[in-house]
């Protein structure tokens, strides 16, 4: 009897994990088709998406049905994008009938049933990030010929309220006709509902509003987008679909008081977002990054936002530049008002910012701080006024202070509580988690700016929502004794457009009536609003919640928590980071949320085949994977450009003769420069014609810092200026200075690290001194080199900037080991090897075969130019 294995899905939203891809066994006759796809016979009956919101809880359901109307297995993929900031509560897949439903556990529990499964040769599904705002869940089915499965992710947040406005942001691409296509949004506000419409990227708004219904009246709202199929074509004959992009709801509340506080069953929610306030006065610096990686688009983009900025910024503020590289630079000595006269001098200045050096993120932000400090003691400005520290940083401290723990120390201490500090990170090559960890833990936030045509949009859309402080100093009160569990109650601000949202427990579920106070300073005098609640007049007015799901406020009290639990954890240490975990941990599990503590298991069946599959929750945080490509140079001298987006490399050769240096790497705008001299087989080898070349000497220096390094296979010789220091391969020893940091690995490798941005691997190969033809060589790799600017160029500094390539026609060659390939690169089309080449980071006498497809006749057509043009006089 056969016997049917049950094997598991693990959804797990936890970093750290290693998150593999879908490898299929070709043994097994399967077509994996995307469900969107509607082909060889997998039908999509119907997709919809259900959206409650009641008291902006968004509780949303994505349901799918499919058929496979083939006469084989099919396997069927389900992909649904949703918002960074939502927690999974369930998914379920149900097969003809038989559902399986979807249970959270302690993340420890799943990462041990993921690692059983991995070592047994078992696949995954995934979590991963999709763009700005979204996550991408994946799962995968076998569905047997003339079944029907049905897919359901279930998923809540919290709508922020942002610009006056909230948004539920849904991302639809079915990329086939569906005969059944619905969103369908039915919201609940106590308050009333003042204004609610809809848009979609994706169809023009005579057929939106053809298939679009919206409607609002008192405190309900509805919205449904029901798209024809001929609606959905993408044109009047074609198959395939037009629905492929974004679908938003925005909507607001009636503010007749500025607070409303909710009570159900014992826990309460608060929100707060007063109208009609006076602005309070800000006193802000910006502290923007000019290192040399800011070159190019990124500083064109943030002089172009910092100008219309100027042109917002409101006369009472006052305001200052502060700029950073290498050195630290102010546009003024101390703050000064945003005069007309200042803001066009400011406009002036803005105009000439240049780019230059490295990046001391430490001195940068210390000096604007002193000054917003200075100001306040010195009577500059107003009493009633706030003030405000906005970094902007692409990298990593590599200069002056760069160690982040000591930076972070520094400005706590320098800001010691008095006002927020707010980082913007742009791009991915920076450490995120180390910009979020300073900003909250200075009553801030960190944001990413992302790479694109539309950062200086990005960089004025923050600016608007921190530009209109209504209140300082909020502190939201309630009757002594009488809450439990209370989440966040205190804010260094509150921002015109945004809402404070407070919830907690009552320790009186029978109390009569409720009190809620929230004290500020405002722009002209000290503000406290005070919300009465009667508990009988509340339970009268909760009847009519139609769309209310289960306990709306203790889920949204919930969520709330575990949200700032999970922020508090992020520069907690020791005994109270293991608390703050704990209590998010219970929480997570108790109202059963998929967040970065725990992870959801589903069954599914398989045909005797186990399946496990694990999603890693992408964070904001971290650099990128900076050994995830590895460009290096090794043996007779073998280039290899490891590409990670192909998961594949390219490997190439530079044949010259010995006492040649080429030039690997120059950097005008960071000043680094790596040039390697070759060497040959000993004298009076056999078989000169085709002796083998080396690295024999290797040059590393860096203008701005005045230091080089000369490596050769006896010793290392560092010079700092005119000081020289000299090391041998059979010390073991760290050299530090200035962001420098050289570790000498005896017999083994060395490695250079400029801040967290730059770093190279020289690695020593000995071989027998009595060898008769062979000689010590070197290696070189660069393990990181995201802090080097888009300038850099050399025959590996070239494939530091991203670039592409395409296999085709892979047949085989003379040698049948070795098949061949066409290869279009760089526009041209080159003819390759298959073969491997060795990398030896991690074992220097065996090495690891690195696969790769081999570019003939010194890398012609994949390097820029020849290689006779990277041919240098000289060392340094």
């Amino acid at each position: 009897m056969a016997s049917v294995q049950w094997p598991c899905i693990i959804l797990a939203l936890l970093s750290g994990l290693v998150v593999p891809g879908f490898p299929r066994s070709p043994s097994r006759l399967l077509e994996k088709r995307s469900l969107p796809e509607g082909a060889d016979g997998i039908e999509i009956h119907s997709t919809k998406i259900s959206c409650k919101v009641t008291s902006r809880f968004a509780h949303n359901v994505v349901t799918t049905k499919a058929i496979n109307r083939a006469n084989t297995a099919k396997e069927v993929s389900f992909d649904v994008e949703l918002p960074k900031t939502a927690f999974i509560t369930n998914f379920t897949l149900t097969i003809d009938g038989v559902t399986y439903p979807g249970n959270v556990k302690e993340k420890e529990v799943a990462k041990k049933q993921y690692e059983k499964a991995v070592s047994q040769g078992k696949t995954a599904g995934l979590v991963k990030a999709s763009g700005r705002k979204l996550e991408k869940f994946t799962v995968s089915v076998n569905v047997a010929a003339g079944s029907r499965v049905t897919f359901e992710l279930t998923y809540e947040e919290l709508l922020k309220r942002h610009k006056g406005m909230y948004e539920m942001y849904l991302k639809v691409q079915p990329k086939q006709l569906v005969e059944h296509f619905e969103i369908e949004a039915d919201i609940f506000e106590p308050q009333g509902i003042s204004t609610l419409d809809a848009k979609a990227s994706f169809i023009t708004n005579d057929v939106l509003g053809s298939a679009l219904t919206k409607s609002f009246s008192g405190k309900k709202g509805h919205v449904s987008f029901k798209p024809s199929l001929d609606q959905q074509r993408s044109c009047p004959t074609c198959p395939d679909s037009l629905i492929n992009g974004e679908f938003i709801i925005t909507y607001d509340v009636n503010r007749e008081s500025p607070a409303n506080v909710q009570v159900v069953n014992g826990y309460f929610v608060h929100f707060f977002a007063p109208q009609g306030l006076p602005v309070v006065p800000k006193n802000i610096v910006f502290v923007i990054d000019v290192s040399g990686s800011m070159q190019g688009r990124k500083m064109e983009q943030t002089k172009d936002a910092l100008l219309k900025i100027l042109d917002d910024v409101k006369e009472d503020d006052f305001l200052n530049f502060i700029l950073f590289s290498g050195d630290v630079t102010t546009w003024k000595e101390n703050l000064v008002q945003a005069t007309p006269e200042n803001i066009q001098e400011a406009r002036v200045f803005v105009r000439n910012i240049q780019d230059q050096g490295m990046t001391n993120i430490n001195d940068g932000l210390l000096r604007g701080i002193s000054m917003l400090n200075k100001a306040r003691e010195e009577h500059r400005v107003s009493e009633r006024s706030t003030s405000i520290v906005i970094m902007l940083t692409d990298g990593d401290a590599n200069v002056g202070e760069s160690r982040p723990p000591q930076i972070q120390e520094n400005v706590r201490n320098a800001i010691g509580g008095k006002f927020p500090l707010y980082n913007l990170g742009f791009g991915n090559n920076l450490n995120y988690n180390f910009l979020e960890s300073m900003a909250l833990e200075n009553h801030g936030f960190a944001r990413r700016i992302y790479e694109d045509s539309d950062a200086n949009l990005q960089l004025q859309g923050f600016y608007e929502e921190v530009a209109n402080p209504l209140l300082t100093g909020v502190e939201v009160e309630y009757p002594e004794n009488a809450i439990l569990d209370l989440t966040q109650n205190t804010y260094k601000h509150f921002y015109d457009g945004s809402e404070i949202v407070v919830a907690g427990r009552l320790v009186d579920e029978d109390m009569n009536n409720f009190k809620a106070d929230v004290k500020g300073h405002g722009a002209v005098n000290d503000l406290t609003f005070t919300e009465e609640v009667d508990m009988k007049e509340m339970e009268k007015a909760l009847k009519e919640q139609d769309y209310i799901f289960g306990n709306y406020i203790e889920r949204l009290w919930a969520y709330l928590t575990i949200e700032q639990l999970l922020e508090k954890r992020k520069n907690a240490q020791g005994d109270e980071k293991e608390n703050l975990t704990a209590q998010a941990l219970d929480l997570s599990l108790k109202y059963h949320f998929v967040t970065p503590l725990t992870s959801m298991v589903v069954t599914k069946p398989e045909d005797n085949k186990n399946e496990m599959a694990i999603a890693d929750k992408p964070g904001e945080g971290g650099h990128r994977d900076p050994f995830s490509d590895v460009p290096s140079v090794d043996g007779d001298p073998h280039f290899i450009i490891q590409v990670a987006e192909k998961d594949d490399a390219i490997c190439f050769n530079i044949d010259e003769e010995p006492g040649t240096v080429l030039r690997l790497i120059q950097d005008p705008v960071t000043g680094f420069t790596v040039n390697g001299q070759i060497i040959g087989d000993k004298i009076g080898s056999p078989n000169s014609e085709t002796r083998k070349t080396y690295f024999g000497k290797l040059g590393i220096a860096n203008t701005q810092m005045d230091f080089r390094i000369e490596v050769t296979p006896e010793k290392i010789t560092l010079w700092n200026g005119a000081a020289k220091s000299t090391f041998s391969w059979l010390d073991t020893v760290k050299v530090t200075q200035d962001g420098l940091s050289v570790m000498i690995n005896r017999r083994k490798n060395m490695v250079v690290t400029f801040g967290d941005g730059v770093t190279f691997v020289v690695v020593l190969h000995q071989v027998w001194k009595k060898h008769p033809v062979h000689q010590d060589f070197l290696g070189f790799y660069v393990l990181d080199s995201h802090r080097m600017s888009a300038q850099t160029h050399g025959l590996l500094g070239q494939f530091f900037h991203p670039f592409d390539f395409q296999v085709s026609d892979i047949h085989p060659g003379s040698d049948p080991t070795k098949p061949q390939a066409t290869m279009v690169v760089k526009n041209h089309q080159l003819t390759v090897t298959r073969g491997s080449q060795k990398d030896y980071r991690k074992d220097v006498s065996i090495g690891t075969k690195v696969a790769c497809w081999f570019v003939h006749n010194n890398g012609q057509g994949l390097i820029d130019g020849v290689h006779s043009d990277y041919i240098v006089p000289d060392l340094f």
